[in-house]
């Protein structure tokens, strides 16, 4: 009986986070703005347990922070954003290097459908589990666990971000065209293709978002945001590459 009622609570606990997360996805929760558990409790009718439990999770996938006064939506940190991508472009790399040589047609099938649910299928809570779909698993193909986690873990620290691009229907069906291209690239293992195309990707997102944040600053003000950028990349220093 205990083990269910810990399962439950962990259920409840799960869906309350996806709330919340939305919450901030779409801006009704923007950057820097304080949240308390007296808050979150009342107007999602849970305990504070279960709010703490959403709480932790948030903090870990960066959508959260807790100082000396309480908690608050995470700002727009644009330095650890410069920096998540730098990592993420060298650990993308390898990993679908190593796709190309061990991934299955069947997986590549699977993965395509994800894709193909992000024309169709558009809430804040689906679009963040495809976007995490597409990555990771293209990631899960090179058959290396800490490289799948660590695709996973940056990934997620940039999805927030990145819902100000996806939330046009335009940035959406380029994202789409760039992720099945990708996908065609790992099917016929042309691993140097792949690459390029990856980091391409990569790099056009990372300039998208760094003009959306700048469209947005003057809306979410000061407080929504921290740290300076480094120096662009520019996408053309990686040529694009067309299957």
């Amino acid at each position: 009986m205990a083990e269910a009622t810990g399962e439950a609570e962990r259920s409840l606990g799960h869906r309350v986070m996806v709330d919340i997360r939305s919450q901030i996805l779409t801006l009704t929760l923007a950057p820097g703005e304080p949240i308390t558990e007296r808050f979150l409790e009342a107007q999602h009718g849970v305990s504070r347990t279960i709010i703490r439990q959403a709480l932790t999770e948030l903090i870990r996938d960066g959508f959260v922070i807790k100082g000396e006064r309480g908690y608050a939506v995470a700002p727009f940190d644009l330095r650890q954003l410069d920096e998540i991508f730098e990592y993420r472009e060298v650990v993308e790399d390898a990993a679908i290097r190593l796709a190309c040589a061990r991934a299955a047609p069947e997986d590549l099938d699977a993965i395509r459908v994800s894709i193909d649910r992000g024309l169709t299928d558009f809430t804040p809570d689906a679009w963040f589990e495809i976007g995490l779909d597409v990555h990771v698993q293209l990631a899960a193909l090179s058959e290396n666990r800490f490289m799948r986690d660590a695709v996973q873990d940056a990934v997620n620290r940039t999805m927030r971000a990145r819902w100000l691009v996806a939330s046009c229907a335009e940035m959406r069906a380029v994202a789409h065209r760039e992720h099945c291209e990708i996908v065609e690239l790992v099917r016929e293992r042309r691993a140097e293709d792949a690459a390029n195309a990856v980091r391409a990707h990569a790099r056009d997102v990372r300039q998208q978002i760094v003009q959306a944040l700048e469209d947005a600053r003057r809306l979410l003000g000061a407080r929504g945001f921290a740290g300076e950028p480094k120096s662009p990349v520019k996408p053309n220093q990686v040529g694009r590459v067309r299957a």
